[in-house]
């Protein structure tokens, strides 16, 4: 079964031919960040309109790359949300249309499912039970899945996601967009002992606050260049690094081992990060607790990912209806 993904939830055009939930025959991203460095974050009347530009033209092009015309497709699938809601609207427009006019069956997906599905294309089906750790720009979230296509949430950020709090930070040391690789490649090259940030604990155990910790940052530069000290960045972003990614291994260690799971699932940009990839993948091993970790090219947002979920979803006999909209703030559920 041949399933077309498309994914428009935030700065990110990309479209996906995928046969079977696991053969990638095409995964085409058209990324807006040039569009938005000047900014410093993502404009969401841009994107849409990028989306609006790109979408056509990557169609195009992931269907000829995959040896696919529009009759060999089965179904569309398409991220509803969560999202930017006209980002996501270009994206759901099209899918409908395509769905319409093709006669095939339109499957909407929900970006973080999409995010976890991910590994399905990298490491064959997963069964449930397993403890998700989504983390992204917009997203950071534990999920206990007791079994598929059900979430339980066991704790989210409170106030700044893991991506958005990388991005801020690398913006105040003067880095790139977005921040996130920037910062993770400078942290390299830094000690992550050298500034004893905060560590954030929340008074519910599984929750997450990044706001204390992007301030202590803030504070302890603007102090050692109050006294003259020009701080050494590289030692920064590793000491800030290392203060997010241990409390998102603990926790997520903790959820799996309170929820009596023996899998962990990672998923969403972030888990990019070499530091969260090589922490997760030590702690994890010493717990005997299997981890299961997408590629860094299926860490951002991509088509493949919503297309697998689609196939799966489409499987158990799911079908969404065509007046279907645009839901930014959809829950996991």
């Amino acid at each position: 079964m041949r399933i077309l993904g498309i994914e428009t939830s935030c700065d990110e055009t990309a479209l996906a031919v995928v046969d079977d939930g696991r053969a990638v025959l095409a995964n085409l991203i058209s990324s807006q960040a040039h569009l938005h460095e000047r900014f410093g974050g993502v404009v969401p009347e841009v994107a849409s309109r990028a989306h609006l530009e790109n979408l056509n033209p990557l169609l195009d092009l992931a269907l000829r790359e995959s040896g696919t015309t529009l009759k060999d497709i089965d179904a569309i699938a398409v991220t509803v949300g969560p999202g930017l809601v006209g980002a996501l609207l270009v994206g759901i427009t099209a899918a409908k249309a395509l769905a319409f006019a093709l006669g095939l069956p339109l499957i909407g997906v929900h970006h973080l499912e999409g995010h976890i599905y991910a590994n399905v294309l990298a490491h064959g089906a997963i069964e449930p039970p397993f403890v998700a750790f989504l983390v992204s720009g917009g997203h950071t979230m534990l999920v206990h899945a007791p079994e598929p296509f059900r979430y339980r949430i066991l704790g989210q950020t409170l106030d700044d996601a893991a991506g958005e709090a990388f991005d801020k930070v690398a913006r105040f040391l003067g880095l790139g967009f977005p921040g996130g690789p920037e910062l993770d490649r400078l942290a390299m090259m830094g000690d992550p002992d050298a500034i004893r940030f905060p560590r954030a604990v929340t008074q519910r155990g599984y929750d997450f606050s990044l706001s204390g910790l992007k301030t202590a940052v803030v504070r302890h530069v603007t102090a050692e260049r109050g006294r003259g000290r020009e701080p050494a960045l590289e030692d920064v972003a590793a000491s800030f690094q290392e203060a997010v990614v241990e409390v998102q291994v603990d926790k997520t260690l903790a959820a799996a081992r309170d929820t009596g799971v023996a899998t962990i699932v990672l998923g969403g940009g972030v888990v990019a990060n070499t530091r969260l990839r090589a922490l997760m993948s030590t702690r994890a091993e010493q717990a005997g607790i299997r981890l299961f970790t997408p590629p860094p090219e299926l860490c951002t947002d991509n088509g493949a990912m919503i297309a697998c979920a689609g196939f799966y979803r489409l499987s158990r006999g799911d079908r969404t209806a065509l007046d279907v909209g645009a839901s930014p703030g959809l829950p996991l559920g």
